[in-house]
């Protein structure tokens, strides 16, 4: 008898610590830094990708992409397809079942009726909803139960998957952004800062460009999730000591966007105590052209398309942005800035490998002397101090980007390079908070563009880069119309990229999608719009104790949070 007590006893003892592990929150607060501070937590309203991750704690889509880039449903019960009758025969509309066991973390349920106004909401022309090109060609969308949500399409849509799929188009609650629709949304600050939401985490404390606190959500659909009980997400600082707290120093669990030196990275992960994890995906460091004119002279047309009808004084002419592209040798940004981590492209959609072009090849290799004699034939004569002139004006630029060491040691490289074509440059480098923010009244965002050129990193949401291209066109261009959230920043518009994308949309074999995809690439790359310079990893660290992370590029990092866990 005594025996079969004991035994009684270790098997209770085993059960209840059974329990205690299934606890939610016990494994107590999990640190993640985030050295461009988040601005806020609504993606709708900010295209940083700061902001959208930092949101993507609380905010839930109808489905997010897994690693591998296949679909994972969140809020909807199942991916909707032909085969299980989610999407029409024709591709005209889609069916999304939702989930029947969510509720917002206010307590009241989640339904159609949230998504239906979502798409309200970002689909209003005057919210400047960053995601705007997710809604492209719905005619309409519906609630048709509780727990059904149908979208019509204007067109056959071969990839009906843009909203509602990913960090960057979850759903809003009803009930708290009803009052925040067209020109009001920017000023609903409460519900910006604090949205409720779906998500394992709710907002306990947010203090824009400094730190968010989350606390777990007690109302989530899993009982036993998240297994933190808070989340610290700290921002500021730079990447380099944000690597130093995983990696040396054990100060935090994980760390993103370690745009570091790859050697001074390697010397960090030696020290035994986390570890890098790193993913490709379409993410290209790249430098924008600005189209229009930025003179502060200019007033209210300041860096405002104006049909065309505000030109930049010296970016307009093709052969100055070739020859500036020309002088540039990828190959030591690479090697100075990302190592094994990065790779050289003339593409600024260089994956998944089907949609790689080809045919733009020419930019891998530096030639000073070619850019020299393109200037020289458009005119600009070099002056008595070696800065080239024409019709009396200095070939002078302004050359912005975000604060970091690994930008800031291109740009000083690609100054030379410019300033070897007799070129002025002025550099500016800015907090990345602000840089990468949403503040529709500062100078200093990149959406706003009030420089020659600019430098920083963009990538697609997901495999299919149908809503990515979609940046470029004309209806994208960031002004005053937008809050200057357009995500077109340098507002190159061509009628000719406009009809691929249309005809990109009603397009279902995916070779001739991957044609067409190519084309609008090709387009963009050589009409220099945009300069790509590396393809990059997207580079993160996690201590050795945080369990179940699963990396990723196509949506974000912090996709599956709720499974994150301390090992022993």
């Amino acid at each position: 008898m005594k025996f079969l007590r004991t035994i009684i006893l270790i098997v209770g003892l085993l059960a209840l610590m059974g329990t205690s592990l299934a606890q939610r929150g016990r494994d107590g607060n999990l640190d993640l830094l985030y050295w461009q501070a988040v601005s806020i937590l609504n993606p709708y309203l900010s295209g940083g990708t700061k902001d959208i991750y930092g949101s993507s704690i609380v905010l839930e889509p109808l489905a997010r992409y897994a690693p591998d880039g296949s679909f994972v449903p969140f809020l909807a019960a199942e991916i909707p397809t032909v085969e299980n009758g989610g999407i029409a025969e024709d591709l005209t509309s889609i069916t999304w079942k939702l989930r029947d066991d969510v509720v917002w973390s206010d307590g009241t349920p989640f339904t159609a009726a949230d998504v239906v106004f979502t798409g309200e909401y970002c689909m209003n022309d005057e919210a400047g909803c960053t995601a705007r090109n997710f809604f492209n060609d719905i005619e309409s969308i519906e609630a048709l139960d509780d727990h059904t949500v149908h979208i019509t399409f204007s067109v056959p849509k071969p990839f009906p998957y843009s909203a509602f799929v990913s960090a960057e188009s979850p759903i809003l609650q009803r009930a708290q952004f009803a009052d925040c629709i067209g020109v009001r949304a920017q000023a609903c600050s409460a519900q910006n800062f604090g949205p409720i939401g779906t998500g394992p985490f709710v907002v306990r404390d947010f203090r824009p460009n400094d730190v968010v606190t989350y606390e777990a959500n007690e109302l989530f659909r899993e009982a036993d999730k998240p297994a933190f009980q808070t989340v610290t997400l700290k921002g500021g600082g730079d990447a380099a000591s944000a690597a130093r707290a995983v990696l040396e120093t054990g100060e935090a669990d994980w760390a993103w966007n370690l745009q570091v030196d790859p050697v001074v990275l390697a010397q960090m992960e030696a020290a035994g105590i986390g570890q890098l994890t790193s993913s490709f995906g379409t993410s290209v460091e790249r430098i924008l052209v600005n189209f229009t004119n930025v003179d502060a002279s200019l007033g209210n047309d300041r860096g405002e398309y104006m049909d065309g009808n505000n030109p930049h004084p010296i970016l307009a002419d093709l052969r100055v942005r070739q020859a500036l592209s020309m002088a540039i040798d990828r190959e030591i940004l690479v090697e100075i800035g990302y190592g094994p981590t990065g790779t050289t492209t003339c593409n600024i959609i260089p994956a998944p490998e089907i949609y790689a072009s080809s045919a733009n090849d020419d930019c891998l290799m530096q030639d000073v002397e070619g850019a020299n004699a393109l200037l020289d034939e458009a005119g600009w004569e070099r002056g008595a101090d070696g800065v080239r002139v024409k019709d009396g004006r200095r070939f002078s630029l302004l050359y912005q980007t975000s604060t970091n060491a690994v930008r800031q040691d291109f740009q000083a490289l690609i100054k030379e390079w410019w300033e070897e074509l007799g070129v002025e440059v002025e550099l500016r480098n800015i907090d990345a908070g602000v840089f990468f923010g949403n503040d529709p009244s500062s100078p200093d965002t990149y959406g706003k563009f009030w420089a020659d050129v600019q430098m920083f990193t963009s990538s697609a949401a997901g495999t299919d880069v149908e809503a990515y291209a979609n940046r470029w066109t004309c209806g994208e261009i960031s002004g005053r119309q937008n809050q200057w959230l357009g995500n077109n920043q340098h507002r190159w518009c061509e009628s000719e990229y406009d009809a691929l994308s249309d005809q990109l949309a009603q397009t279902v074999d995916i070779d001739e999608r991957a044609e067409l995809i190519k084309a609008m690439n090709d387009m963009l790359v050589q009409d220099v719009a945009v300069m790509p310079l590396v393809h990059r990893a997207d580079v993160s660290a996690r201590a050795n104790s945080l369990m179940g992370t699963q990396k990723q590029s196509w949506d974000s990092e912090l996709w599956n949070i709720a499974d994150w866990y301390r090992g022993q």
